[in-house]
């Protein structure tokens, strides 16, 4: 791994952090020990917002969506055993399996229904709610048979609502595919036993075998691996490019880390558009100069991949059209500057001035090294710019969010007329008319429209794929790279054959 030279003082510090000694939370080799980043919460809904590693992994354990993804990134069963799409794609059927709430009470078709429409209500703070397309009907046909109804065919809806975001949580409770036990800090998660089981009192003793158990932590990055590398944990999750730097400096065999090739978003966004920011020219002029390889090579991981368009590139299975590269993509790094140093040079000829840009990263280590590479090459056009924290007032923030699906539409929608985007009218429209069409093959057209409007504007600076990590010790045979990120817990170990 190349080191990342540039920011000595950064690693030093992480490295002081990972050196303290780890509390001795896990002792024994029972339970398979997992340390999260982030803050743990088992309060937490899917109502809640964004979700913190910790809280994802704990949903998706405790209260499983309708179907989930196996650890592999592939669809799995869920709560539903079995499902169906009609021919025309816009109903989806799922069976229920056997199951109870964490009172005792049998889970329902229409317990799920209702928690469902109230994740995709206007008023929902779900995260995932406007992903989905317009939705006709979800309702219970049977106790045990759920039907969704579309307005118009959405090929990758499974994917949606394999989210831990779209876990079934009902009047605070869970069904399973695990139980969780609050144990101090910890979060300890048992196997739900067999509803079904002829006996129950064995089907209660298999559930409560250690072996079978997860202690879930979570932590501050240093703390997650301090502990994986004392002992105390079989493995990381939630790592981001915010945090890698601690993983750098926490000396842990580069064979132990998995890095997961997940398309998505990852750059910064316009978020207004004033002053020198107000014209697409000058936008672009920003996104021409930023030299993203050298930025990427920065952080010494080669799994981690530039990325120029606004659309990722990879996983397109749904047959969408290929991302539009910008109009630059061709030329080299001078040309490039050549290019953007006229367009400064042109505004500044009108004695209008260039006010320093406030960009919004997240104040660590990763950030730190961001923003440093993207400040430097700004300031090759003599534009000076601050380092601002996430939530504070900008003139571009980062975005970096995994696809939760393969839908062409989904990076557009998130950059047109966001509360922390710039509103392209054209664009939007365009975006909206593919989301109604029920035609696959105008609905590709309007999708490559929508992106030239939006690619000609520049309201994005993509910079790179998303990167996502973790830290997996051998025990963990289930933990695997894969497209989706997905990590489930009660897939970690791999059963014998």
């Amino acid at each position: 791994m190349r080191p990342i030279r540039s920011a000595a003082a950064l690693l030093l510090a992480a490295s002081a952090s990972l050196a303290l000694a780890s509390c001795g939370l896990f002792g024994s080799r029972g339970p398979v020990r997992i340390a999260a980043i982030g803050s743990l919460n088992p309060a937490s809904t899917p109502l809640s917002g964004e979700l913190s590693a910790a809280n994802a992994a704990l949903l998706d354990a405790s209260a499983q969506g309708l179907v989930g993804f196996d650890g592999d990134g592939q669809i799995d069963v869920g709560l539903a055993d079995r499902w169906t799409v009609t021919a025309d794609g816009r109903s989806y059927i799922f069976r229920i399996r056997e199951a109870k709430w964490t009172n005792g009470r049998k889970v329902m078709a229409e317990d799920v229904a209702a928690t469902l429409r109230s994740y995709l209500a206007p008023a929902s703070r779900n995260l995932l709610k406007d992903d989905f397309p317009e939705i006709d009907t979800i309702k219970a046909m049977t106790d045990s048979v759920i039907e969704i109804r579309l307005t118009v065919p959405q090929p990758n809806m499974l994917e949606l609502l394999a989210q831990p975001t779209m876990a079934i949580v009902h009047k605070g409770m869970g069904w399973g595919p695990m139980r969780a036990k609050r144990i101090g800090s910890a979060v300890l998660l048992s196997p739900v036993p067999d509803p079904l089981a002829e006996d129950p009192d064995a089907a209660e003793a298999a559930a409560n075998d250690p072996k079978a158990s997860i202690e879930l932590v979570g932590t501050s990055p240093q703390g997650a691996l301090a502990r994986f590398k004392n002992g105390y944990a079989d493995g990381v999750i939630g790592g981001r490019f915010s945090t890698l730097p601690y993983f750098i400096a926490s000396d842990i065999g580069r064979s132990r880390l998995v890095v997961d090739p997940v398309p998505g978003l990852f750059g910064l966004a316009f978020t207004r558009a004033e002053g020198f920011l107000a014209t697409d020219a000058n936008r672009d002029a920003l996104s021409r100069v930023i030299r993203r390889e050298r930025l990427v090579d920065a952080f010494g991981l080669a799994e981690w991949q530039p990325q120029v368009a606004m659309r990722p590139a990879a996983h397109r299975r749904d047959g969408g059209p290929a991302p539009i590269p910008p109009a630059w993509n061709d030329y080299d790094d001078a040309s490039r500057l050549v290019q953007a140093q006229r367009v400064v040079d042109a505004w500044r000829s009108g004695g209008r001035p260039i006010a320093p840009l406030r960009i919004a990263v997240p104040d660590t280590p990763g950030g730190r090294i961001l923003y440093a590479y993207v400040a430097a090459d700004i300031a090759r056009l003599g534009i000076e710019t601050r380092r601002v924290n996430m939530a504070s007032a900008s003139d571009l923030r980062l975005i970096d969010e995994v696809a939760p699906n393969d839908d062409a539409l989904w990076a557009l929608r998130r950059l047109s007329c966001q509360r922390d985007t710039l509103c392209n009218r054209e664009a939007q429209e365009l975006i909206d008319q593919a989301m109604a069409n029920i035609d696959a093959g105008q609905r590709a057209e309007q999708v490559s429209e929508a992106e030239a409007v939006l690619a000609r504007y520049t309201p994005f600076i993509a910079l790179a794929a998303p990167l996502r990590w973790s830290v997996a010790s051998q025990r963990l045979t289930g933990l695997r790279p894969n497209a989706r990120g997905a990590h489930p817990l009660n897939r970690l170990i791999t059963p014998p054959n």
